[in-house]
C-alpha cells in the first residue's frame, strides 16, 4: 500500500507517523514545500520517499500521486484545500482524505461560515458585519461604539484578529481610532495577496469565554468526534502579545478537558454535526476529511464556534494523533468508502500538552525567525519522556535551518496535564540555534495557574448561559435604544 502525505509542518509529522502505525505497513511519500526531517525519516523508514514541490498545486499534486499509483492522498494544511488539491485528485480517479474547494470554504470564508450559520440556525450564531472594503468598514466602526472582534474575511493562518472591548464612554473615541487603525492593517498586512473571496473584514460582536477545539472525522454521513483540545494563541506568558497558530495546546484524560463538561462537549459535537450538514445542504457536495470546531464556552449561547477547520488544527492534531490506538488507515478508508460508521475511535487515555518552540521574531516579523541553523537533541528529550514534532524547518545542504513560524514542537503524555507540562518543560534546553539566535515559549501551558484561571472562566460564563437558558433567552442580545426603549436581536 502507498499513501501520499501533502504538507511539511509538525501537524503533517504527527499524521505520517499515525500512518506509519498501521497494520497495512503503508509506503508513505510526501510532497513538501520545505523537507521537514522527521516527515522525510517517516518516508524513508517506511520505504517510501518525499520530494519539494508546492503542496498547493492541484497539477502538481495529483501527478506525482499519480506517478507513485498511491492507494490515497492525505492533504494535512488548509490552503490546498482552499486551491482545490482534493477535487483534482479525486477527479484522476485516487481517493483523497481533504474536504473540496466548495465546502473546505466554511473554513477559508469566515463571513460565509457566519452567514451559513444564520441560514440555517446554527446554535452559537454571533452577531457580524462583513465589508468588501476596508473605507465600509471604518465607515461602520466610526457610527458605531460596540465592542467587537476585528478579523481578516478570510483564514489567515490565526492572524490578523483584535477583540477590542469599548464599554468606557469618555474612550469612545480613542476606541473607534484603534478599531479603524486595526481594520486598515486586516486589509492591508493580513488580506494581502487573497483574492480567492470578496469580503475583506469581518466584524464580530465581542464575547469571552475559555476556547476549545473539537475535531472530528468526517465522510459526508457520519461524524466521529474526538477528545477536546485548548490551544494557546498568544505569544506569551498569561495570554498577552500578538496572536499566533498556536503556541501549544493541552488534551485532558478522556473526551473533555479540565473546564468543560460532558453536556457542552456533546452540545459542540452537535453543533459541528450541523455545520456539516448546513454545508453540505448549500453545496450539493459530500464533506470528507478533517472538520474542526474551534469553540468558545460563552455567557450568550454556552458552546459557540469562533471559526471552523477544515482540516485537524495545529498544534491540535498534535496532541490527539500521538493517542490514536484505530488503525489510521483504516480510518482513511472508511472515509473514502463512506463507512466511517463501522469505526469505533479508540484512544490512550493520557492527558497530553504540546508546546511550541519559535525563534525571536514570530510571528509578526517571520524575515527574523527565518534562516537560523538549529539543533535538537532528540535522545535527551524522550529520556525525559517527551517527544518531538519538527515543524517550519527545512534542510539545507544536510544542516537545518528555520522557516520563519514555529520550528518545533515537544509533546509529552502523563495521567494529568500538569504532569505533562513539566515533562514537556524539562525538554525545552535541548533545542538550540547555532548562530546565538533566540528562541521562545510558553512554558505556562498546562501549569495548575493557568488551569485554574481557564476554569474560574469557564465557571463564571457558565453560570450566566445556563441561567440564560432557564429564562428562555439564550442567543438573544437585548439592547436599550434611548427614544425606543428595549429590543430583541
Amino acid at each position: 500500500m502507498k499513501v501520499l502525505l501533502v504538507g511539511d509542518g509538525s501537524r503533517e509529522h504527527a499524521i505520517a507517523e499515525a500512518l506509519a502505525r498501521s497494520v497495512k505497513e503503508p509506503k508513505i511519500y510526501a510532497l513538501m514545500h520545505l523537507i521537514n526531517p522527521g516527515i522525510a525519516k517517516v518516508c524513508e523508514q517506511s520505504y517510501g520517499g518525499y520530494r519539494r514541490g508546492s503542496p498547493i498545486d492541484p497539477i502538481q499534486v495529483a501527478n506525482y500521486a499519480e506517478e507513485l499509483n498511491v492507494d490515497f492522498v492525505f492533504i494535512g494544511p488548509e490552503e490546498p484545500l482552499f486551491h482545490g488539491v482534493a477535487d483534482e485528485v479525486e477527479r484522476r480517479g485516487i481517493g483523497c482524505i481533504g474536504a473540496h474547494r466548495a465546502v473546505a470554504e466554511v473554513e477559508m470564508s469566515k463571513a460565509y461560515m457566519r452567514r451559513l450559520m444564520w441560514k440555517y440556525e446554527i446554535p452559537g450564531r454571533l452577531r457580524f458585519k462583513s465589508f468588501k472594503n476596508v473605507e465600509d468598514a471604518i465607515a461602520y466602526i466610526s457610527e458605531y461604539a460596540e465592542s467587537l472582534a476585528i478579523k481578516p474575511a478570510r483564514q489567515a493562518g490565526g492572524k490578523g484578529v483584535k477583540v477590542i472591548a469599548d464599554v468606557q464612554v469618555y474612550l469612545s473615541k480613542e476606541k473607534r481610532e484603534v478599531k479603524a487603525k486595526h481594520a486598515e492593517r486586516v486589509v492591508k498586512e493580513h488580506m494581502r495577496g487573497y483574492v480567492d473571496i470578496e469580503d475583506r473584514v469581518l466584524l464580530e460582536e465581542k464575547v469571552e469565554g475559555p476556547e476549545y477545539t473539537l475535531q472530528c472525522f468526517s465522510d459526508g454521513e457520519t461524524i466521529l468526534p474526538m477528545p477536546l483540545v485548548q490551544d494557546n494563541k498568544h505569544a506569551y506568558e498569561d495570554d498577552l502579545g500578538p496572536e499566533t497558530g498556536g503556541m501549544g495546546s493541552i488534551c485532558g484524560k478522556g473526551l473533555i478537558l479540565p473546564f468543560i463538561t460532558m453536556e457542552e462537549y456533546s452540545r459542540s459535537v452537535e453543533i459541528v454535526k450541523k455545520m456539516v450538514e448546513a454545508v453540505q445542504k448549500e453545496t450539493g457536495e459530500l464533506y470528507r476529511g478533517v472538520i474542526a470546531g474551534q469553540m468558545m464556552l460563552t455567557d450568550k449561547w454556552g458552546p459557540t464556534i469562533i471559526e471552523m477547520y477544515s482540516r485537524f488544527g495545529q498544534p491540535e492534531g498534535e496532541n490527539i494523533l500521538p493517542l490514536l490506538e484505530t488503525d489510521m488507515v483504516e480510518i482513511c478508508e472508511a472515509i473514502i468508502e463512506r463507512k466511517l460508521s463501522k469505526v469505533k475511535l479508540e484512544f490512550r487515555e493520557k492527558a497530553t500538552v504540546v508546546k511550541c518552540i519559535a525563534p525571536l521574531g514570530y510571528p509578526d516579523r517571520r524575515d527574523l525567525a527565518r534562516g537560523h541553523p538549529i539543533v535538537v537533541d532528540e535522545e535527551a528529550i524522550a529520556r525525559r519522556g517527551g517527544k518531538l514534532f519538527w515543524s517550519s524547518v527545512d534542510t539545507v545542504d544536510g544542516m537545518l535551518v528555520t522557516g520563519g513560524s514555529r520550528a518545533c514542537e515537544i509533546y509529552a503524555e502523563a495521567d494529568s496535564i500538569e504532569e505533562a507540562s513539566e515533562i514537556a518543560e524539562r525538554c525545552i534546553p535541548y533545542v538550540k540555534l547555532l548562530d546565538g539566535w533566540r528562541l521562545f515559549h510558553r512554558s505556562d501551558i498546562g501549569t495548575p495557574r493557568l488551569l485554574e484561571k481557564r476554569r474560574v472562566l469557564a465557571e463564571l460564563v457558565r453560570e450566566i448561559y445556563q441561567y440564560r437558558e432557564k429564562k428562555g433567552i439564550l442567543g438573544r442580545t437585548i439592547d436599550w435604544i434611548p427614544g425606543r426603549g428595549k429590543i430583541e436581536l
